[in-house]
């Protein structure tokens, strides 16, 4: 206390409130943060961070044009994708031939680690100019982590790990589903009264549109902007490298329930391996421990898009047909023939799921040799 009056540390305070409900003489005061503007009818255009990584844009970034061109169409507004990074290239290029009319980017050595607090402040420099009604993020990881100081910045909601977007042309409202409860349910939330309405959306869900070259759009630079909080310093990176992640795989083989037991796991691996491809699980041989969490595909586990997808054993919960919606071509063996799962099936094999792997398996060998 200096007289009567409270003295607040700012570099050290977290704005967590504990001092405001522990002070016995009511001492201090938080006064939040206004919105800008407070009329969503203020607001037009719908955004998309395009995230890159390693010199490369993130797939999900084009999945998240794909979506925003198809919002901001029916809307009647233009889409913006914001570019942040160092040696960005043609990346420009890039995003508008996959759908943007506009570009905001902003080329940096300080941007060439995705770091919250080095990309936040340069975001809110440029959100301190502009007002689009709609903001996009992948929900990888460096997404779900620089969305919500956004968020909180603007004083507007986020819903995370959206799998479907939806919006009501005439107000505005974007409706965001995302599984809830465990994957038991659906929910969608609506954000009426705060803008923008922020999102991260799960990866491979959303289609990527083919690329035009062709198409024009507008690109303007930013300054990078450092006056950020050096709670943090990164001293060294070190990137480890990984195989190829289950929503990247191009040919998947898929089992379920009706595989019967844990040993016959070994038939979807070899069959997987002869194809060149990955092995998926639906939920319930992870909480089982049949399978790891990184195998599952559904709501809850990874949403995928392969070029070939072979399903052993399953049934086809709505839970799990949601992560599979974007699979070109899906072979489904399953013993009932009113398996939910073939109603989205290209090619259904209607039986015992562990004979018929024993007999594509014995077949490819046979080819083979």
């Amino acid at each position: 206390m200096n007289g009567n009056v409270a003295s607040v540390e700012e570099e050290k305070c977290i704005l967590c409130g504990m001092c405001l409900d522990s002070c016995p003489y009511e001492a201090i005061s938080a006064e939040k943060k206004k919105c800008k503007i407070t009329e969503p009818g203020d607001y037009s255009g719908v955004w998309v961070f395009a995230e890159q990584q390693a010199g490369k844009v993130h797939p999900v970034s084009f999945e998240l044009l794909g979506k925003g061109r198809e919002l901001a169409d029916k809307r009647n507004s233009q889409l913006t994708a914001v570019l942040l990074g160092y040696k960005l290239d043609n990346h420009h290029k890039e995003l508008i031939a996959h759908g943007a009319d506009r570009v905001i980017f902003c080329d940096n050595v300080q941007l060439q680690k995705l770091h919250d607090e080095y990309y936040f402040n340069t975001m809110d420099q440029i959100l301190q100019k502009e007002t689009p009604e709609i903001f996009l993020y992948g929900a990888t990881a460096f997404g779900r982590s620089l969305a919500p100081r956004i968020a909180a910045s603007l004083q507007t909601g986020l819903t995370a790990d959206c799998t479907q977007l939806e919006i009501d042309e005439s107000s505005g409202c974007l409706y965001q589903t995302r599984p809830a409860f465990g994957g038991n349910l659906m929910a969608t939330i609506v954000c009426p009264e705060h803008r923008p309405q922020m999102a991260t959306v799960r990866p491979g869900v959303m289609k990527a549109l083919e690329a035009d070259y062709e198409r024009t759009g507008r690109c303007e630079e930013v300054e990078y902007m450092d006056n950020r909080r050096k709670s943090t310093e990164i001293i060294d990176e070190i990137i480890e490298e990984t195989a190829e992640t289950i929503s990247d795989a191009s040919i998947i083989v898929s089992a379920g329930r009706g595989i019967g037991s844990q040993k016959n796991m070994t038939l979807v691996k070899r069959l997987a391996d002869l194809l060149g491809g990955q092995v998926g699980v639906s939920r319930p041989l992870v909480d089982t421990g049949w399978s790891e969490y990184r195998h599952q595909i559904g709501q809850t586990g990874a949403a995928v898009a392969p070029k070939l997808l072979i399903t052993c054993g399953v049934s086809g919960a709505i839970q799990h047909l949601a992560g599979i919606s974007g699979a070109k071509t899906i072979i489904a063996i399953n013993n009932d023939p009113e398996a939910p799962i073939f109603s989205i099936a290209n090619y259904k094999v209607v039986g015992d799921c562990v004979e018929v792997l024993k007999k594509l398996i014995a077949e490819i060998e046979n080819k083979q040799n």
